[in-house]
């Protein structure tokens, strides 16, 4: 299963506002602890996201040279 950038924003989003209202500590750094796991997987989603764009990008510009160099019949 992938994880999207949106949905582990939003999850670290969630930790953060728990550890906010945690009134023991060990809840609270619980909380903080996920919030630096889920903002961890959002930066990797998102880099993994851009990665493949490119790589979209890329492919298709190759697809449509090929398709500029084929003679028309």
């Amino acid at each position: 299963m992938s994880i999207s950038f949106e949905f582990a924003t939003e999850r670290a989003q969630e930790a953060a506002q728990a550890a906010e209202s945690a009134e023991l500590d060990n809840v609270r750094d619980r909380a903080l602890r996920s919030e630096a796991a889920w903002r961890d997987m959002a930066d990797r989603a998102r880099k993994t996201e851009e990665s493949r764009s490119k790589r979209e990008a890329t492919a298709e510009a190759a697809r449509q040279a090929l398709l500029q160099d084929v003679p028309a019949e």
